[in-house]
């Protein structure tokens, strides 16, 4: 089982998509965990101040380092606690600067045991958050976004989709996974075999899949497939 462990200001953001659809049937079956932690729990101040100015001028506020610091220690130590064994953890800061998520970095994440997210939020998150806590800088998308709440998401379901039993049959992931961790993406087609949207007008299924001839249908898929890296 894979734990997602993530840390925002806005944890409500979270709520509604961990407890809709496959993710949560997968949390059900126990085949991932996913835990949303209040940033401001790691504060010392009746405000619960998570924020500051920056140093050396420049518009709006960054997230201080001091209660990711508490934030990130202590969810590790917890999950080590839980484990007997060695467990594999990563802490993930999401900032427009970071490395592009891809169905790669996806797959070999879905091999860890623990995932740590940090959500930035207001201008950013005071660097040294990157530098010496984080293992990883991703960001899903050539685009500025409000916060990591959205990333997280994302690479919740990027990864957990590639656990076997989370999408039901294991077969699903045996058929679409190349051997480097990519993903083989193909046109698919259902019923009405003619669809006809107005007078005259028919779009019809390929012939092949229609065939039941399998070794046809499998080099149309390869023809028309795209593999995601």
């Amino acid at each position: 089982m894979i734990t997602f462990d993530i840390i925002t200001i806005f944890p409500e953001m979270l709520s509604s998509y961990i407890k809709e659809s496959l993710i949560s049937r997968a949390q059900k079956k126990k085949l991932i965990k996913i835990n949303v932690h209040n940033l401001r729990k790691w504060t010392h101040d009746n405000h619960q101040t998570v924020d500051d100015r920056p140093f050396g001028g420049g518009l709006g506020m960054v997230i201080k380092i001091e209660p990711v610091y508490k934030a990130v220690q202590f969810l590790k130590s917890k999950f080590k606690n839980q484990n007997v064994k060695l467990k594999k953890t990563k802490v993930i800061l999401f900032t427009p600067r970071g490395k592009k998520f891809n169905q790669k970095m996806a797959h070999d994440l879905s091999k860890l045991d623990q995932i740590i997210f940090i959500c930035g939020r207001y201008e950013g998150v005071d660097e040294r958050v990157a530098q010496k806590i984080a293992d990883m800088e991703v960001s899903i998308g050539d685009y500025d976004l409000m916060g990591g709440e959205l990333p997280a998401m994302v690479c919740i379901e990027a990864i957990s989709r590639l656990i076997p039993g989370v999408l039901g049959k294991e077969a699903l992931l045996k058929e679409r996974i190349t051997k480097t961790g990519g993903f083989i993406e193909y046109a698919q087609y259902t019923r009405p075999e003619v669809f006809s949207p107005k007078k005259g007008i028919n779009w019809k299924v390929p012939k092949v899949l229609l065939s039941g001839d399998h070794k046809k249908i499998e080099e149309w898929k390869k023809e028309h497939g795209k593999v995601i890296e």
